[in-house]
């Protein structure tokens, strides 16, 4: 994935929530009681990540205002290439521009939603949350969530074999929950279900084939000029990494599709790959789907 040099990035839309003051200690945050959000990985590997995958800080923090400066640092497509900070900024405005202008096509004005970038430990209008629940949505403030750790724990601990695209797929999944939100999917669904077809597993199904229709058009944009067969490898690998069978057969040994909330790693796989193959969002209906 290239970033156009040239290109003019909106740094308004990454929030710096970064470099709070230690606190005390964190078993489970709060967030794990079911506070509303929707990630990319789920609840088995929070838990596997806090006590037995040597994952996430457990200490927890309050943010304050952030020590980087975005606005200076980021206001070009060329500062991606050298800083993880700009990347983040260039593929949000990458994903926000792309559903601006698809969204009315479905009958809904699309609303900008902020990423905040934090470390260790935030407080978000859905609760507490440790660097350990991942990247998320949370529908009360409409924001999305991100410690940039993250991306080296998908290489280190879940296999993925990381890349600027597999964490822009991360990013742009987050944001299809975004999208679902504003079509009002969550409030006809209401509270998510587990299970091989539960409810949360088709909402999480469906965020991935959101991300891969913004895959597909990517290129589409003045930010983003090109993306290879090895970027979206990228993607499918990380997709395939945080699949709810692959997650519990490196927790437990076991597979249980009873509590799975996310779809196995092949199910991911297929939906990005769906959503990417000919960039429609209503080939992303995984609600109607018979098979996923």
């Amino acid at each position: 994935m290239r970033i156009r040099g040239g290109a003019p990035l909106n740094p308004g839309e990454v929030i710096d929530s970064r470099g709070g003051l230690g606190g005390g200690g964190l078993g489970v945050p709060v967030l794990l009681g079911g506070g509303g959000i929707f990630g990319i990985i789920g609840v088995v590997l929070l838990i596997w990540l806090l006590v037995g995958g040597g994952g996430g800080s457990s200490s927890a923090t309050t943010n304050a205002a952030g020590t980087s400066n975005l606005a200076a640092q980021c206001t070009a497509g060329a500062a991606a290439a050298q800083n993880a900070d700009c990347r983040v900024v260039a593929v949000v405005n990458s994903v926000q521009d792309y559903w601006t202008s698809e969204l009315p096509r479905e009958g809904v004005q699309y609303s900008d939603a902020p990423t905040v970038l934090y470390d260790n430990a935030i407080s978000t209008g859905c609760g507490f949350a440790t660097t350990a629940v991942g990247p998320f949505y949370c529908p009360t403030d409409k924001r999305v969530y991100l410690d940039l750790s993250f991306f080296n724990d998908m290489r280190t601990q879940l296999g993925a074999e990381g890349g600027a695209f597999a964490q822009a797929y991360v990013i742009a999944h987050e944001y299809g929950h975004h999208v679902q939100d504003l079509l009002g999917v969550f409030a006809r669904v209401g509270d998510p279900t587990q299970g091989a077809t539960g409810t949360s597993v088709r909402l999480e199904l469906q965020a991935d084939c959101y991300a891969g229709v913004w895959a597909h058009h990517a290129q589409d944009s003045n930010i983003i000029e090109d993306v290879t067969p090895a970027d979206i490898s990228d993607a499918l690998n990380a997709a395939a990494a945080v699949g709810d069978d692959r997650i519990q057969r490196a927790d437990s040994g076991t597979v249980k599709p009873d509590s799975f909330t996310h779809g196995t790693s092949v199910q991911r796989d297929r939906w990005f790959s769906r959503g990417y193959a000919n960039g429609q969002p209503s080939d992303c209906d995984t609600f109607s789907a018979s098979s996923l």
